[in-house]
């Protein structure tokens, strides 16, 4: 069966105030079948406006429930339980960690599996709830330090995006105990490149972020941070979206991965405020982790201690952790430059997670590296 005609809008539908006479003339020129078209984009974009919250998609079992997070096994029935196992660190900075685990047959958890990785697990970040408000990253490093003596004591980390820093100071902290480090869209070095979230980094005092954590109760409430992340495109976060979802109004498909994005891009998660401003102020106003500043757990962190196999991901268009701030871990970290590995592969930032192509044509790969780097 062939794919339904996009329907394109003639006129300009952006002021609600309009619609009911913009669809009154779209009427005179398809007539009611147009109409009825129109009036079930409405319905879809009621719907994707206030989806449910995000699930994953493959079948796991919680290992652990600790204050910070939910560790989850993935590991298949049957699977080899030797080894040094994977574990995913996502990136706890607003949204569900759900994004490695996006969907059947559109899972970075999944590919891995189907890689031939046996034993995969993933941190859970959970919400911040006001008791959580005062929650520093030492107690997050303290609860992935609890996680990895309780699987053995070595593990292979796959630090996504945010995670890829966290993943990359516990591998600061305990180098012996990370067999290989893959960082996904990490910044590593913040004040590398030009992308805008350094920009609103530096630009933006930090006084202003203390006040949004204030009227947060102490905690930075996700919906201020979705704000944030749709004005650096507002053109398409708040019309073109909207624009795009009319103009596929009967294509199901579309529709149906429209659904499933937006329940994981429109329910973000609190985060514990004072977790937050020392990101703000010591990872990206000060950069003091690549500058070997930052004290983790009692101690300076120096990026040179890491000396396991490292891989590095880095997206082409990515405007939110760009390329120069993921490789400049090649140069701040102690592995030797043989077991090292740099990619940029095409897209933007969360495309490295979860992109249908990226996770066909690239993680694969990547799985392999890991197995032979910890074996």
């Amino acid at each position: 069966m062939s794919e339904s005609k996009a329907i394109t809008p003639k006129f300009d539908h952006s002021v609600p105030a309009f619609w009911p006479l913009a669809m009154t003339m779209e009427m005179e020129e398809g007539g009611l079948d147009l109409f009825r078209k129109n009036m079930k984009a409405v319905a879809e974009i009621a719907e994707i406006s206030d989806p449910p919250p995000s699930v994953w998609a493959t079948q796991n079992r919680i290992l652990q429930d600790m204050d910070t997070m939910r560790l989850r096994d993935f590991t298949r029935e049957g699977a080899a339980q030797g080894g040094v196992p994977v574990l995913i660190d996502p990136p706890f900075a607003g949204h569900s960690s759900t994004i490695a685990d996006y969907q059947k047959g559109q899972s970075l958890i999944e590919t891995l599996l189907d890689a031939g990785v046996p034993r995969v697990l993933a941190m859970d970040w959970k919400a911040a709830t006001p008791e959580m408000r005062d929650f520093d990253i030492d107690k997050y490093l303290a609860e992935i330090n609890v996680v990895v003596d309780d699987l053995g004591g070595r593990v292979a980390l796959v630090g996504l995006c945010q995670g890829g820093w966290m993943s990359a100071m516990y591998a600061a902290r305990f180098p012996e105990k990370v067999a290989a480090l893959v960082l996904a869209g990490s910044p590593i070095d913040t004040n590398a490149g030009h992308g805008p979230i350094r920009k609103m980094a530096h630009e933006m005092p930090l006084d202003l972020y203390r006040e949004m954590v204030e009227s947060g109760g102490g905690r930075m409430l996700g919906k201020y941070m979705l704000a944030g992340w749709k004005n650096m495109h507002p053109g398409k976060q708040y019309l073109g979206k909207f624009i795009d979802l009319y103009a596929h109004a009967t294509d199901e498909k579309y529709l149906k991965r429209t659904k499933t994005f937006e329940r994981w891009y429109e329910n973000p998660i609190d985060l514990p405020g004072t977790y937050y401003l020392q990101a703000i102020k010591l990872l990206f106003k000060d950069n003091l982790f690549a500058k070997g500043k930052f004290v983790g757990l009692g101690r300076r962190l120096d990026l040179k201690t890491i000396t396991c196999p490292l891989y590095m991901l880095a997206g082409k268009s990515d405007d939110i952790t760009t390329w120069e701030q993921v490789y400049a871990a090649e140069h701040l970290v102690g592995t030797d430059p043989a077991k090292m590995v740099k990619q940029t592969v095409p897209g933007g930032h969360i495309g490295l997670f979860m992109g249908s192509n990226t996770l066909k044509d690239t993680w694969p790969g990547i799985a392999k590296w890991i197995m032979e780097a910890v074996s």
